[in-house]
């Protein structure tokens, strides 16, 4: 089997993965695996931008406050603080690789407004703020002879020195990992192993994330022993395209920014009822609202009105939400915009510090899928790119200043056992049991939930990782298989600590405790044991 060594390696090549072998390249060889083409991400599809305090009528305190507010009383205050204050250093730093931001024409930053903001903070990039990053780091990337970068691989699981057998502390020393064509499984070697994979949205039916977001990082860690938090807490995007041939298209938040009003089929308003923020309320209040209206009135879908702006100015500000939507026979500037909410951001994740630091030694999670204390029980529009952008830095800083040693290179990481496994020739099985995890997902533990739908849910999800898990062992593994058996895993994350929640905050809505509890502490829930099928 071929072993790989690196100093240091990193699985993901969104923001957080690129942003940090940028930062690491300068003290010694970075590998960054990637499950498609590398520009393939969540960051790729990040249409809004990054909230950072940068106007003089706008301050540090503003934006603590509202992001607090959104988290409804679970974000860590402290960690909340550093990431606010440290933004425009980063902001600095990414103009400083390139990218160049929005400016008015009459001289400063063109600031965008989104949902749970009391003031216009948001950078971006027209419409397409999330693939300039891409463009601008790979291009960075391409030009270190530090960095190497392996397309179509996916991980399959760590390797700890604790399932090695070795005495003393457990400790993350690398992963297997097998490439998409060939099928080859290879071993990659590394004292400091970096997950920046990304979110999950595709554990639901409906979502705005692309193909490659299964929650890999998440179950991988689970796997691997490593405490996971607060995954009941799953961001529906409000405003997601409703049109049979639009894939997983969004419509961004700073649409409604702009003054788009959400609809009903008749035209009538219905935003008013439900909040006085109307479509500037946090998320999780405006998806709650659409899936009221929408299984109230049974109408398939909710419609964004923008129609008071010209053409001009629709053209110039998303040109290319314009030209999606144009394509799907809709003119935002003479149509109503069919929506519907659709899985989005995960707020919960492996439990990590603003620079990375989990349980397992050696082991670093940055982005959307750590949980860092920032989103609490609802993350604050765009306040995602930021986390990003400030916890690689200071994961970086850590890494490159903890001890260097030649232990973690020097062991004997087994070849990968086959054993009796064959050749599947049951991929009907396969996509059927993705289909049925994500069905159920969507219809149990989706935007408003009940004890009943959970249990429900909880009981299919355990049977159908009984049955990936034998179709695991006894087939020759692929993408797709490790996939499913990625989603179910992280399926039942959601559902474990959904159960434990009895109130509803944040993204979390049950109709068996509709109500916030305010006679405690507001908890974290917490799943600190193994998913007990590590490789």
């Amino acid at each position: 089997m071929k072993i790989i060594d690196c100093d240091y390696f990193i699985i993901g090549s969104g923001i957080a993965g690129l942003m940090s072998a940028l930062h690491l390249c300068k003290h010694g060889k970075v590998l960054i695996v990637t499950k498609k083409d590398r520009a393939e991400s969540n960051t790729n599809n990040a249409q809004g931008g990054i909230a950072c305090v940068v106007a003089s009528d706008d301050s540090f305190e503003e934006h603590i406050h509202d992001t607090l507010v959104a988290g409804a009383g679970l974000c860590n205050e402290d960690v909340v603080r550093k990431i606010v204050s440290a933004g425009p250093e980063r902001i600095a730093e990414l103009e400083k690789l390139g990218l160049a931001f929005a400016e008015r024409t009459e001289g400063g930053y063109d600031l965008g407004k989104e949902g749970g903001h009391s003031k216009r903070r948001v950078l971006h990039a027209g419409d397409i703020t999330g693939r300039r990053i891409e463009e601008i780091l790979l291009q960075r990337i391409h030009a270190e002879q530090n960095i190497s970068i392996l397309e179509h691989c996916i991980v399959i699981d760590l390797v700890t020195t604790g399932w090695l057998g070795l005495s003393g502390e457990n400790r993350c020393c690398g992963a297997y990992i097998q490439e998409r064509f060939s099928g080859e499984i290879m071993a990659v070697r590394s004292p400091f192993v970096i997950l920046a994979s990304g979110g999950g949205g595709k554990v639901y039916l409906y979502t705005s994330n692309p193909d490659i977001a299964t929650g890999d990082g998440f179950a991988i860690a689970w796997r691997a022993g490593v405490p996971i938090r607060n995954m009941e807490f799953i961001q529906f995007h409000p405003t997601c395209l409703f049109h049979p041939k639009a894939k997983s298209f969004l419509i961004s938040e700073a649409v409604r920014g702009e003054g788009a009003k959400l609809v009903d089929a008749t035209g009538k308003s219905f935003m008013e009822k439900y909040d006085n923020r109307v479509e500037l309320a946090p998320r999780d209040i405006v998806a709650r609202a659409i899936d009221r209206e929408m299984k109230t009135s049974g109408a398939p879908c909710v419609f964004l009105d923008i129609r008071h702006k010209s053409e001009k100015f629709l053209r110039d500000r998303f040109p290319n939400i314009y030209a999606a939507c144009l394509s799907f026979g809709i003119n935002m500037a003479t149509d109503l915009i069919p929506v519907v909410p659709a899985a989005h951001y995960f707020c919960g994740g492996i439990e990590a510090g603003i620079n990375g630091t989990t349980a397992l030694f050696g082991f670093f999670a940055c982005g959307e899928v750590a949980c860092t204390g920032l989103h609490g029980a609802n993350r604050l529009a765009s306040n995602s790119l930021l986390e990003a952008l400030v916890c690689a830095y200071e994961m970086t800083r850590t890494i490159v200043a903890m001890p260097r040693t030649d232990s973690c290179m020097k062991l004997k990481i087994p070849d990968w056992e086959y054993g009796a496994a064959v050749p599947s020739d049951e991929a009907i099985v396969v996509e059927h049991n993705w289909n049925e995890v994500r069905t159920c997902m969507w219809d149990y533990v989706g935007i408003v939930r009940t004890n009943k739908r959970l249990e429900r849910a909880a009981r299919r999800i355990q049977t159908l990782r009984h049955e990936i898990r034998e179709y695991y062992l006894d087939y020759l593994v692929n993408h797709e298989i490790l996939e499913l058996r990625n989603i179910a895993a992280v399926a039942e994350l959601i559902i474990r600590c959904a159960q434990m929640r009895k109130e509803s905050r944040g993204l979390h809505f049950t109709l068996d405790y509709p109500e916030v509890d305010n006679s405690t502490k507001p908890r974290d829930t917490v799943i600190a044991d193994k998913a007990g099928d590590h490789i």
